[in-house]
């Protein structure tokens, strides 16, 4: 029995008189409150079962099959006379508690708080079910009514339901499956976060595209869940081709994220594993936190999302606090997925009294989000100025672990240059005579000391319009001239970066490992 059936049998037990569940799976949970209502071990009470809605009215499980009860008045009215034990199902019912578009209808409000005390004290049990989409209450009942939640399908029943479609389509003759039971497995995992109706049309839709199913077909998995995102409008679901391997040096923190790959997953649940929380990755501008953000997200194999704070504040009242709900509502109903907060410091370090508390409280709703989340959802955070975050958000519990991202070390210069000019240059003929090697590479980064990634990045680009201004391949001496030119941020903010360490020299851990002291010098290359 899931634990949404045993909380629901306590509540008919012991005889609330109101139970709401907010869920777009209505059969799932009418399947659930049958399975319960009868079962005389955990209800004591054997119920039937009635539900209703505006347009098929109140329809019971036996003959007289269909009460004409329409109106919701009627079908409360049936409930107060029916003589025997019995559990009401009222879909949609929420739209008679008041809308943004429809005002709330007091009569039928005014008879469910009447209804309230004789479903209480009836002979017989009764209880009385909201079934909708979402959960509205109103105030003259909200100590009336208890809210249930529903959660999600697990990867149990998931994988059963993948099984179920694979088998009925082999039988058929209409597909070809390439999937062993770890890719079942995996294609379970992906799908979390989607009701079962959507997780079988994300099934079927690998099945129908060409016949056959293979491990590449996940990604019809995602697609089904960007659907999702792109429906809320607050959060962006980012798909990247951005590779680890595309990112150079930060190894220590690269090492940290290979650890904790595919931890939110059952073989991580034998030694006690919790799924984890998220990273926090502050350091000097330009030096590849955002560029590694997307890379997780790839790396992973999980939707990554992004947050943008800015969109979140609204300009009418409450506006901004359900913004926020709804986007870590979003995060959580792909799960298992990233959330990726990109300079944190912009959209949480607003203060203050001059917009009403209004981040104050945003602040707060997504603090503790961070701190009670269930869900595997990975926070990643990016900040260039840490000391603007206010000190709840650093302490232990809210991320697993603070990184600094610091200039690149010269091993890492040369990993950048190597990664860019390999990237960027493509024909042969531009490239000519030179080579680009680790000789070369290293050569450039001891000629770049003080580069940030991006500065570096510059450096190839700008060594390449050198040589397509004149229409020839390219020299080691077009990168010497844009060395040159190129005043690095370490120069310009000189003072700025000094702080930013002093900061993390006891406060974070080095994304980098530090250049081996002694270590042997790299052979000659063409000077830069």
């Amino acid at each position: 029995m899931s634990d949404f059936g045993v909380s629901f049998a306590n509540l008919l037990r012991a005889r609330f008189p109101y139970i709401y569940v907010g869920t777009w799976e209505e059969e799932r949970v009418l399947g659930m409150i049958r399975d319960t209502a009868r079962n005389a071990e955990l209800v004591r009470t054997p119920r039937s079962v009635f539900t209703w809605s505006v347009t098929d009215g109140l329809v019971g499980p036996s003959a007289p099959a269909r009460e004409i009860c329409e109106a919701p008045l009627d079908a409360l009215g049936f409930v107060a006379r029916h003589a025997d034990p019995a559990v009401f199902v009222f879909k949609d019912f929420h739209v008679f508690f008041g809308t943004d578009k429809r005002e709330q209808d007091h009569t039928v409000v005014r008879k469910l708080r009447d209804l309230s005390t004789l479903l209480k004290n009836s002979p017989k049990p009764k209880n009385v079910v909201f079934l909708a989409p979402t959960v509205r209450l109103p105030l003259e009942l909200e100590k009336e009514i208890t809210v249930l939640e529903f959660d999600l399908p697990g990867v149990v029943e998931v994988r059963e339901l993948l099984r179920g479609m694979i088998e009925t389509n082999k039988r058929g003759g209409r597909l070809t499956v390439e999937l062993g039971d770890a890719d079942i497995d995996r294609f379970a995992n992906a799908a979390l976060g989607l009701t079962l109706h959507e997780a079988e049309n994300a099934f079927a839709r690998a099945m129908v595209k060409d016949a056959r199913l293979s491990a590449a077909d996940i990604e019809s998995i995602y697609d089904e869940k960007r659907q999702i995102v792109r429906k809320t409008g607050i959060v962006e679901f980012v798909k990247s081709d951005v590779q680890i391997a595309d990112v150079g040096g930060l190894e220590n923190l690269k090492n940290w994220l290979k650890k904790r790959d595919k931890s939110w997953l059952e073989p991580a649940q034998k030694y006690g594993l919790p799924a984890p929380k998220g990273v926090l990755i502050t350091g000097v501008p330009g030096c590849g936190k955002s560029l590694l953000a997307k890379a997780i997200g790839s790396a992973w194999q999980l939707p990554l999302l992004r947050l943008d704070v800015g969109r979140v504040f609204g300009m009418y009242i409450g506006m901004s606090e359900e913004n926020i709900r709804s986007a870590l509502r979003t995060a959580e109903a792909v799960a298992p997925s990233i959330l990726w907060v990109d300079e944190i410091e912009k959209g949480f370090s607003r203060g203050g009294e001059s917009d009403g508390g209004t981040s104050t409280r945003i602040f707060a709703t997504f603090l503790t989000w961070m701190q009670e989340k269930v869900k595997p959802v990975f926070v990643i955070a990016t900040a260039n100025d840490i000391s603007a975050l206010p000190p709840e958000m650093l302490r232990k519990g809210r991320f697993d672990e603070i990184f600094f991202v610091d200039l690149p070390t010269r091993r890492e210069r040369a990993d950048i240059f190597s990664l860019h000019m390999k990237k960027k240059i493509k024909d042969a003929q531009v490239l000519g005579s030179l080579k680009i090697t680790p000789e070369a590479c290293a050569k450039l980064a001891e000629a770049t000391e003080g580069f940030i990634g991006a500065e570096i990045e510059q450096v190839v680009v700008a060594a390449l319009f050198e040589a397509y201004a004149e229409s020839r391949a390219l020299a080691w001496s077009d990168f010497g001239r844009a060395i040159k030119s190129t005043v690095p941020l370490s120069t310009t903010q000189a003072e700025r970066i000094a702080e930013i360490r002093g900061w993390a020299d006891k406060r974070a851990v080095r994304a980098s490992e530090p250049d081996d002291v002694g270590a042997p010098q790299v052979g000659s290359a063409p000077r830069a």
